[in-house]
């Protein structure tokens, strides 16, 4: 995996992502994060629901319109935690949700949850790719689980030619300097004029690949109301989001994924995807 990574970084592949490029010790070693660590154990929790479906004006990944899942997985993972603490006084544990540079995607992998995709999506036999994934670190040492070493992808190859930017590459890997959720989310500069009309009306996010992705035709609707799409994003479109200011979008937007892009992100975004209008 670490070949793989640093061949990734040496592609210049993560972009403005230089946080990627950092801590490589911490991400092979989590030891180093949890001084004592000796299991490994990665939290799987849906987000896929039928009550949203992206506008066809300004599209929001599924896994935006809901509560922000940083809050609701670390919460959920310490309940566990305080539980197994009063099974085992005593037990060292806590829970990373895109904390700490640690591989979720290959812990999971290893953990025997499912296998990574050519979507680089983990996906789970028979549930689909539509989940959150968290880390809690212990010093309770357990049996390992066997890993998933099967790619239950076989010659299917749906997700590459679906990527409306082609960012999706044959090798399994992803450029995300092209990934419309790199552009929209992570991408600190204007979208490079590039990809005009390549982008398919997303606003944040992109989940064109999961969409069309076999497996998740089993996918299980999600029993977790927190992840339950606002009514905002039933209704949003780029006439709501040109009139709104700083206050309408703090109340409107306030503890979902979307604080994190900002209003003047979307905006801009909202421009790019209609620059006559």
């Amino acid at each position: 995996m670490e070949g793989l990574f640093n061949h990734w970084l040496g592609k210049s592949y993560h972009g403005q992502m230089h946080y990627m490029g950092k801590n490589m010790d911490l991400r092979l070693d989590p030891e180093l994060l949890f001084p004592g660590a000796k299991t490994v154990t990665p939290l799987l929790a849906s987000y896929h629901n039928n009550e949203y479906t992206p506008s066809q004006s300004l599209k929001v990944s599924r896994y935006a319109v809901g509560r922000d899942y940083h809050r609701v997985l670390k919460k959920r993972g310490q309940k566990l935690i305080d539980w197994m603490r009063l099974e085992i006084p005593g037990l060292k544990a806590r829970i990373f949700v895109d904390s700490a540079p640690l591989m979720e995607k290959e812990w999971a992998r290893k953990s025997g949850l499912g296998w990574i995709g050519k979507n680089t999506c983990l996906i789970r036999p028979g549930e689909g790719s539509w989940f959150f994934l968290g880390i809690i670190l212990t010093d309770l040492e357990l049996p390992p689980d066997p890993p998933e070493d099967r790619n239950l992808c076989g010659n299917c190859t749906l997700c590459i030619e679906a990527c409306p930017t082609q960012a999706l590459l044959p090798d399994g890997s992803l450029d995300a300097r092209k990934c419309i959720s790199y552009l929209t989310i992570e991408l600190k500069d204007p979208i490079p004029e590039d990809f005009i009309g390549q982008t398919d009306h997303w606003l944040f996010g992109c989940d064109r690949c999961q969409e069309v992705c076999p497996s998740n035709r089993f996918a299980k609707e999600s029993e977790i109301q927190d992840f339950k799409p606002k009514e905002l994003f039933n209704k949003v479109n780029r006439q709501i989001l040109s009139q709104m200011n700083q206050k309408d979008f703090e109340r409107e937007f306030s503890g979902t994924p979307l604080k994190r892009a900002g209003l003047e992100k979307l905006q801009q975004t909202a421009a790019f995807l209609y620059p006559d209008d």
